[in-house]
């Protein structure tokens, strides 16, 4: 059993080197163009960089790509989304903004598959069950994120991240790579109340923790 995971565990980071690699490559022209739109719209870095917890608590240097006017991106994002670009906007939606992540599943700090990674501060507040969150990877995509992501509260996210590290294989991985495109094209529901947990872990206990950005 132990080697089999193991065996898993190495597929896994074989997979996210080469589909980074990929699509790193993929996406170059258009990134170049989209590096030279944020310019031309608003002044300010193309790359946000920003600190976030990643495996085992150690704490990694997050890119994305600059979606707000450079003194909101400094400052809280919770209160600046009447400062996100025009072009800001359309990267969000479609998740455009996170492609240089790719860049942090090559260096070893992200996966392709996992749960998002948190803000040092939230994670500080962790109870020693919501800490095993911590004890993979954080990815672009995950569990949580196919099942409502943002439209869903933050407790609930906890428990779908919590199910996904114990439930943890490849071909889980597969599955929500396959699901990712889908769970992308849906219309995101602004009321997290409202959107239910999958049966799978719909019976678990729910955790509390700070709101993620």
């Amino acid at each position: 059993m132990e080697s089999t995971l193991m065996v898993q565990h190495v597929l896994k980071r074989v997979l996210d080197l080469a589909l980074s690699a990929i699509l790193l490559i993929m996406f170059s022209v258009p990134l170049v163009l989209i590096a030279f739109a944020l310019r031309r719209e608003s002044e300010g870095p193309v790359l946000f960089k920003q600190e976030r917890t990643g495996k085992d608590g150690r704490v990694f240097t997050l890119y994305k790509l600059r979606s707000m006017k450079i003194l909101t991106e400094q400052s809280n994002a919770f209160h600046g989304e009447q400062n996100v670009t025009t072009l800001g906007k359309v990267l969000r939606r479609w998740r455009i903004d996170e492609i240089p992540q790719f860049i942090n599943v090559l260096r070893g700090e992200m996966s392709v598959v996992g749960p998002r990674p948190t803000l040092p501060y939230q994670a500080k507040r962790y109870d020693p069950e919501q800490r095993r969150r911590l004890d993979v990877k954080p990815g672009l995509t995950g569990w949580s994120q196919i099942h409502g992501d943002s439209a869903i509260s933050w407790p609930d996210r906890i428990v779908l991240d919590l199910w996904y590290v114990d439930n943890w294989s490849l071909w889980l991985d597969l599955k929500i790579m396959l699901l990712t495109p889908g769970a992308l094209l849906r219309i995101r529901k602004i009321n997290a109340e409202q959107a239910p947990l999958p049966d799978e872990i719909s019976s678990l206990p729910q955790d509390k923790s700070a709101a993620e950005e």
